[in-house]
Parts: C-alpha cells; structure tokens; sequence
C-alpha cells in the first residue's frame, strides 16, 4: 500500500481528496501547512506527495526544496492556481514531477499518481536488474521508453512531465497525422474534467521548449493553426 502525503490548507480539498485516494487503495496523510509536513518528512518519507503551492508557514516551493535536500526521487505533484505558469514552471525546475490544476478531477489526480508511482516502480526494478527489455518508440531522433517513462533526443536525456510525456508520445505514435486539441486533451485529461485550448497550448509550449534544451534546432512538432498539432518525423 503506498503512502501518499497531501499538503494544503484548503481542509476541504484534504478531506475529499483523502477519501478518495484511500477508496482507491492508498494511505494518506494530511499536512494543512508546509512546515508540519516537512517535520513528518524528516521521520519518516512517504511514497509521493502532493503539495499546494501557496499556504502559511512554508509554501509548496520551499517544502519541495527542503525535500529534494533529502531525496531526488521521491515523486511530487505540484496542486496549482489557474493559469499560474510562472508557479508551474518554477516548481517544475526546482524538481516537481507533475502539476495538476485547480480545479481538478479526482480522477485524474489519481492516474497522475498511479502512473508517478509506476515510473517510480520500473525505475527501483531497473536499478536492481530486474526490468525486462521494454519495446521503445523510436522516431528519427527521438527515442521513447513507455515502461521508463525515458525520452532522449540525438542521444541526450529529455526530462518531461507524465502530461508531457503523454502528448508526445500521442503526436509521435503517428508521424505526419494531425491531432486536434480535442484529442489531445483526451490523451492528458480526465473525461471528466474541460481545459481550454490554451492549456494544451501551454503544454505543447513547454514540451519544446524542453526538447530544445537538448537540441536548439528542434522543430518536429508543427502547429497547425486552427487545427491542432503535427509530428514530423526528421
């Protein structure tokens, strides 16, 4: 059973969110500040935490740096405000594995977590041996690796959220066909849950520009305006 810590000071978002997490299978336990969970945290670490980025005595930004000073691989999802990219981006840098947005699906913060903690899983199994050859995507200079949740371009390490990863891996699965909005929004959301065209433009945005930082020349994924995006395999 994993341990999942959720940290903000919303004790309504806490409540329901626990309950759903432990419906799901998980443990949980709740901080409403970021000091009281770091001092939990120098205990005792839990599998994952999902932390808000603005709340009194220690805000999600501090705790995530205070916590990668004790471990680097711990997952953590960053819970931000709409439309905050500067928190998204920042929070990313500093070593935050995902983001999710308020307000959110249960459901899809749950998945978030499930594949978070799988990645987690197949990267301890790798260290020790123990993972079996995984079948990759291979596109021009683009490798990805499903079960790793691994993506180098021209050889170099690519590091991208599993939202990222997931629009990626959607545009490369069929190189020179066009995806609208709408279906990659269905590849990174909850049916449950509406963005806007500008949210998947956000994230497209940010995939190259973090492609880019293996590669300043990269151009495989084409906008098409008014219809969506296009991989082109070079």
């Amino acid at each position: 059973m994993s341990r999942i810590a959720l940290v903000d000071d919303d004790r309504n978002i806490l409540t329901s969110v626990a309950i759903t997490l432990e419906a799901e299978g998980f443990e949980v336990e709740t901080y409403n500040d970021g000091q009281s969970a770091l001092d939990a945290f120098m205990q005792r670490l839990p599998d994952m935490a999902v932390l808000d980025i603005k709340m009194p005595r220690m805000d999600g930004m501090d705790l995530l740096q205070r916590l990668r000073q004790k471990t680097k691989t711990m997952p953590v999802i960053f819970l931000t405000s709409k439309d905050d990219e500067i928190d998204e981006v920042l929070g990313l840098r500093m070593g935050a594995d995902d983001y999710v947005t308020k307000p959110f699906s249960q459901r899809l913060l749950v998945e978030r977590i499930r594949a978070l903690l799988r990645r987690q899983e197949v990267i301890a199994k790798d260290d020790a041996g123990e993972v079996e050859e995984s079948k990759s995507l291979v596109r021009g200079d683009l490798t990805m690796d499903p079960l790793r949740h691994a993506v180098t371009w021209k050889g170099k390490d690519v590091s991208l959220t599993v939202t990222e990863f997931l629009l990626l891996q959607a545009l490369a699965q069929r190189p020179g066909f066009v995806k609208s909005r709408d279906q990659l929004m269905d590849v990174a959301y909850d049916d449950q849950v509406y963005v806007d065209d500008r949210t998947i433009d956000s994230h497209i945005k940010r995939l190259r520009k973090k492609m880019r930082t293996a590669d300043d020349d990269f151009s495989a994924i084409e906008t098409l305006y008014g219809i969506g995006y296009r991989y082109n395999e070079e």
